[in-house]
């Protein structure tokens, strides 16, 4: 898939996009010189309580001062604010709490089968807040790369990239192997060392052979750079995760090889006899009844496994959110975005089917649902215990599959890590500094200090006393005159010092969905319903 640039032009201290897939022209304000955000209640990414108002100076992107300026409901003494200097800018954000740019650890940059392109993707996320991504694999390293370095000078509008190539992935650019597989430990090794040289940040694994494993891992460590990995059933009988984390793995996606982990009166798991893998259904009914196949919470065992991964410093990014059709599939279908910024393509791509992965809706019921509510208390209970006794947990959405859209999907991600029992500032913190924390950019991004990158989240609500205020659509609430409105959503998203108007870019997202709805004339119809 190639993408056309029809104009780029930067005027005075504003960057401004067109491209070929959408009419709308998308403005960043900015970079400049100084920023100073005023009058702000500051929200950290280091657990750390909300105080303000505050005034934060940024310049040439790099943040210079946070100054207390006041106190609660008492005015501001103009004399102790920073001054702006010539050619600076000021944002007013009196009223309003900022936080640290989210960090989405499971990005996939759209999909060909979905129909998504990167700029609806990034758009998306721009809205929420979401300043920076991993993708664990995607449509090929060369697409991910050369997105990353156009973000990277901001020439469009779009998160930081950390790309990690999927383990095996070749490109019509990058074939170190001439086509040959990876069938032994030494090109396992091979492979690692030109993936590291073509420039990527990491490695998504699948699962392959033990040995293949242990090598590809144990050269990716001697590198220097970070892995994630799905422990796909395929493979996870004889390598799941603490095979993985001993080997070097920093981190693991969803939560596939945990319980296998976790098995005390079994090697694997309790397939039915019927059971294949390429039937979806198959695939996702049986894994809801996988945590009960585990040790039981806190025991022997259950401690074991919970305190090795501890003492590797391994990070888990659990997605909740890419599974939580499947315990309610009605309320997944129908969340209210989907309605505005859902794409035909990605709407027929989730209804049932026995070739699109995860449209494993067959026949769904209440059953698979049950099973999968009860597996939802089991792994939250571990990821719960696991950030407790001081591990790191991270927020990560996987959107592009099973209802759940980019950008939305995230918050309600940090809403499941609420469910499971986060304060939410300890949910904040999984969204931006633990995510920083795995990628190795602590020092630079992940909470607000001076001497870090200016990448901010503004919102007008408190975000903390309902995290549903970080939606786009905002949140529903009733006004002492009996009033019902909508509020919160993100104001302003800063990424790289530039300021971008959150709702605008929602605006456009839908401007892009319109159009393909009258291009295709497409309508909402239920499955199986003909209108």
């Amino acid at each position: 898939m190639t993408f056309k640039i029809l104009s780029l032009c930067f005027i005075f201290s504003i960057v401004s996009l067109s491209n070929s897939n959408s009419q709308n022209e998308t403005s960043g304000e900015g970079p400049f010189s100084q920023l100073i955000i005023r009058g702000v209640t500051l929200i950290n990414g280091d657990g750390s309580p909300p105080r303000g108002p505050i005034d934060i100076v940024v310049e040439n992107n790099i943040i210079t001062k946070i100054q207390v300026v006041g106190y609660p409901s008492v005015e501001i003494n103009d004399s102790r604010r920073p001054k702006l200097k010539l050619g600076g800018k000021e944002l007013d954000a009196n009223g309003m709490y900022i936080l640290p740019g989210f960090i989405d650890m499971h990005g996939h940059i759209g999909g060909v089968a979905q129909g998504a392109d990167w700029d609806y993707v990034f758009k998306l996320w721009m809205a929420h807040g979401i300043t920076t991504i991993r993708e664990p694999s995607g449509r090929s390293i060369d697409w991910t790369l050369d997105l990353k370095k156009k973000s990277e000078k901001n020439e469009i509008v779009a998160p930081r990239i950390f790309a990690y190539t999927g383990f095996g992935q070749t490109t019509k650019n990058f074939n170190p192997l001439n086509d040959a597989p990876i069938s032994t430990p030494e090109a396992a090794r091979e492979w690692v060392r030109a993936n590291a040289k073509l420039g990527a940040d990491g490695i998504k694994f699948f699962g392959a052979e033990p040995e293949i494993m242990e090598a590809a891992l144990d050269e990716n460590k001697k590198l220097g750079l970070g892995s994630a990995c799905h422990h796909a059933q395929l493979s996870v009988a004889r390598w799941n995760v603490l095979h993985s984390a001993r080997a070097g793995l920093t981190s693991m996606e969803h939560w596939y090889g945990l319980p296998e982990a976790l098995f005390e009166d079994r090697t694997i798991q309790n397939y039915p006899l019927d059971y294949n893998y390429q039937n979806e259904q198959h695939r996702f009914e049986e894994a809801g009844k996988l945590w009960q196949q585990a040790a039981k919470p806190h025991s022997e065992h259950w401690n074991k496994v919970m305190n090795e991964l501890l003492d590797l410093d391994f990070t888990l990014d659990p997605t909740f959110n890419i599974y939580e059709a499947s315990r309610d599939l009605h309320r997944a279908r129908r969340a209210e975005w989907h309605e505005d910024y859902t794409l035909p393509s990605l709407w027929k791509f989730y209804e049932p089917s026995k070739i699109s992965h995860g449209s494993y809706w067959h026949y769904w019921g209440t059953e698979q649902e049950i099973e999968w509510k009860k597996n939802y208390q089991l792994w939250m209970t571990f990821i719960n215990e696991y950030k407790n006794r001081g591990g790191r947990v991270t927020a990560g959405s996987d959107s592009g599959f099973i209802y759940q859209l980019y950008g939305f999907a995230y918050v309600r991600e940090l809403e499941l890590l609420r469910e499971a029992g986060f304060h939410p500032l300890e949910v904040i913190r999984a969204a931006t500094l633990n995510g920083a924390e795995a990628l190795g950019w602590d020092d630079k991004i992940g909470s607000i200090q001076i001497g870090k990158l200016a990448d901010f989240v503004i919102v007008e609500e408190n975000p903390l006393k309902n995290l549903k205020a970080l939606y786009g659509t905002g949140a529903i609430k009733l006004t002492d005159d009996n009033k019902v409105v909508r509020v919160g959503g993100v104001k302003y998203t800063i990424k790289d010092g530039i300021i971008y108007d959150a709702k605008q870019l929602l605006s456009e997202v839908k401007a892009m969905v319109d159009a393909e709805k009258a291009k295709t004339n497409w309508n909402l119809n239920q499955p199986g319903v003909k209108n």
